[in-house]
Formats: structure tokens, C-alpha cells, sequence
């Protein structure tokens, strides 16, 4: 079965095409400035080059209409007739406590899903914009939604109830709920099969770190922590977001700035982290070149994060009472050898070593960086967050 993944945000447009059999990608894609002017659509097939085509799109519909329509190109299309698209699968942020699962989507669904949409009110609609459109255009097909935030419904209360009075919970569900789910779920069980690990019986600490990052403890193959929380502020230091902070410096701020709440909010999302301590740029290959360079608030800004995640990594070694396997996953994980070593050193007295040659060889594929005599090991794992919600929507039709 060929199953189309969709990953929709508020002016673009993430697509695969991916044969479920062979895992293989038969196209990719995005649609970018969907709503605005110099729209265009990005369309490679597998093996082929990159087509850019620039056209307008005033809607997602308009913009999926582009994708069915490049799928079945007569000339570089890879397959011959929509009917060979079995299903689609969508990603979809925030499920909150209604979906702890992937699910079918029907109308029903979908008037659940929109009453998330408070918790996360830059995504899920969205979301939803896509699977309408879709369902529009394809409306004999199955669609499925793929939830963030659904792999971390197994935490257990201790983990996501806030120090609050218990009513904002029982009335407004203000919990901790985390993000990348997908993609730890995905990376965790892949880990384990590279590490010889039974996941079923297992410790495993995933590290999602890109320009937002988010550290998830999996224990026997569930989520029973994460760094993230009712939204994607919570946790680590990221690209322009502060992770935590002291409540108390929202109030602060804002009558030191004379700033709304608002205003305040728009500085701690994308104003803050190692943007904001730098001074420099949210790319932590910005930051790798400057701190080279002798730039002291480059380099400041890579020891927080490092030293960040070190220790939400020591809390969840807590947490799970010990670890297995720790896995480097997402962009800056996955690329960024000076950060994951620089985490790491943190972790040497749990008898944790990189094999630096390793480690400093960039690939673009699964390889183990701890060395033989390290007693947990530590893996680098590709997150493959598409193919993980393919075959989440082909488990859920079968």
C-alpha cells in the first residue's frame, strides 16, 4: 500500500509518498508561502531531481491539489492514478487526553481534535485545514491521524501534574503532555534493535534536539517522562525558545518592558534561547563557526544547552533507575558531534565514553558512538518521523 504522509502547517506543507512494503519514499516534497505571494511547490521523486515550481495557492486545498497533481505527472510523477494511494497520514500536534493512539478520522474525530485546539493554537488548526482539504479532494480514501503527543499519555500522574491547585487540572486539563512523540516512539524502538535491547525490557533516553528539543525516558518501550509540557516552551534551552524559567520573570518583564502578556510570550517563544543568549542566530552551525571564532557569548550559548540536557538526562537516569541506551536523534543530534560530546561529558560517571573518531565522522546513518568498554551505550539513530506515522496509519487499517 502506498501511503501519502501530511504534515500541514499554517503556510506550508510537508509531503512522502511512501510504498509501506518496501519503506522506500517515492516522492517528497513542501509546499511553501501557501496563502501568500510567491507560493511554490518543491516535488522530488526518488532518484530524480528537484522540480520547483512557483504558481499560486491561496488555500492548502489548492496546495495538496498540486501534490495529487505531481504524483500523477504524466512525465515525472510515480505512480499512475490516485487510486493507488491507499491511505493518508497526518500529523497531527496536539491530541491532548481524548487520543493516547493513532485514530481513523471521521467527523467525530475531528470536532475532538478541534476542541484541542486551544492547547495548541499555532498547530492544530492547521492541521485540521489539511485533513479537510484532503478529505475533500480524496474523499474515498482513508484518512489517519498521527498524534505528537499521544506516545506520552503512558506517563503516570507524578510525571505530568503540574505543582497547581488540582482544579486547573480537573477543569482546563493543564498537565504536561509533550511533544515528539512520534519521533521518540520511532527512535527508541529503532535503538533498541540496534543495541540488542529487548524493548520490552528496557531503559532508553532519547534525545530529539533540534531547533526544538525535547529528551523523552522510555522505559520498556513506553514514555514515562518528557521534557516538554502543556506546550513546546517547557524544558530544554532551544533555538529561540527559553525552556524553563522562573514563572516569576513573565510579571518581571513585563513591568520592566511595559509588555503585554503577549508581547511577553512572543520573547520567550521566539526571542529567547541560544538566539537570545547569543546574540548571534538560533542555528547552532552559526554558533559551532562564531565559538571557533572566539566569540565567548557563541560558546556561552552551547555550554547552556549542553550543560540543559546533561541534566535533564541525569533526572531521567533517576527516573528510570538507570539506563540502557541513549540515543542522539533530530537535527542537531543527529549532526552536531560538539554538542552531543559536550552533553556527554556530563555522564562520565556513569561510566559513559564516546569513540571521539566516531563521533567527530559525520553520517547520515545509524551508528554507535559509545566505545566498547562504555557501560551504557550511546547511539546516533535518524529520526524518521514520516515513515513512522506510514506505518502507524498502516497498523491502524489492518
Amino acid at each position: 500500500m502506498n501511503i501519502l504522509v501530511i504534515n500541514c502547517g499554517s503556510s506550508s506543507l510537508k509531503y512522502q509518498l511512501i510504498d509501506s512494503i518496501s519503506e522506500k519514499v517515492l516522492a517528497k516534497g513542501i509546499c511553501e508561502r501557501i496563502g501568500n505571494q510567491g507560493s511554490r511547490i518543491v516535488y522530488q521523486p526518488a532518484g530524480g531531481e528537484k522540480e520547483i515550481t512557483e504558481a499560486p495557492m491561496p488555500t492548502h486545498k489548492n496546495a495538496i491539489q498540486m501534490v495529487l497533481d505531481s504524483l500523477v505527472n504524466e512525465t515525472t510523477g510515480v505512480i499512475k492514478d490516485l487510486s493507488e494511494v491507499g491511505a493518508v497520514g497526518h500529523r497531527i500536534v496536539h491530541g491532548g487526553e481524548k487520543f493516547n493512539a493513532s485514530v481513523v478520522l471521521t467527523e467525530e474525530v475531528i470536532k475532538e481534535i478541534e476542541a484541542c485546539n486551544e492547547l495548541a493554537p499555532l498547530h492544530n488548526p492547521a492541521n485540521i485545514i489539511g485533513i479537510n482539504a484532503c478529505r475533500e479532494l480524496m474523499p474515498n480514501t482513508p484518512m489517519v491521524g498521527v498524534f505528537d503527543t499521544a506516545f506520552h499519555q503512558t506517563m503516570p500522574e507524578r510525571a505530568y501534574i503540574y505543582g497547581l491547585p488540582y482544579k486547573f487540572y480537573t477543569d482546563y486539563k493543564i498537565r504536561r503532555y509533550g511533544f515528539h512523540g512520534t519521533s521518540h516512539s520511532f527512535v527508541s524502538k529503532k535503538g533498541a534493535e540496534l543495541a540488542g535491547l529487548d524493548i520490552n525490557h528496557s531503559k532508553i533516553i532519547v534525545c530529539h534536539l533540534g531547533n526544538g528539543a525535547s529528551i523523552c525516558a522510555v522505559e520498556n518501550g513506553k514514555s514515562i517522562d518528557t521534557s516538554m509540557g502543556l506546550t513546546p516552551l517547557e524544558g530544554l534551552v532551544m533555538g529561540t525558545r527559553s525552556g524553563d524559567i522562573d514563572p516569576a520573570i513573565v510579571e518581571f518583564i513585563g513591568k520592566k518592558e511595559n509588555a503585554s502578556i503577549d508581547r511577553v510570550m512572543d520573547i520567550l517563544n521566539k526571542e529567547s534561547g541560544v538566539l537570545g543568549i547569543s546574540g548571534i542566530s538560533s542555528d547552532f552551525r552559526d554558533l559551532e563557526k562564531a565559538s571557533e571564532e572566539g566569540d565567548e557569548h557563541a560558546t556561552r550559548a552551547r555550554e547552556v544547552f549542553c550543560y540543559r540536557a546533561a541534566k535533564v538526562i541525569g533526572g531521567y537516569i533517576a527516573a528510570l533507575h538507570g539506563v540502557d541506551l541513549i540515543c542522539f536523534t533530530a537535527g542537531l543530534g543527529e549532526n552536531d558531534a560538539g554538542i552531543r560530546k559536550g552533553i556527554c561529558s556530563y555522564l562520565d560517571y556513569m561510566g559513559i565514553q564516546l569513540d571521539d573518531e566516531v563521533n567527530n565522522s559525520h553520517r547520515a546513518v545509524d551508528v554507535k558512538l559509545s566505545t566498547p568498554d562504555s557501560k551504557v551505550q550511546v547511539w546516533m539513530v535518524p529520526t524518521n518521523e514520516e515513515l513512522a506515522i506510514a506505518k502507524e496509519t498502516l497498523a491502524l487499517l489492518k
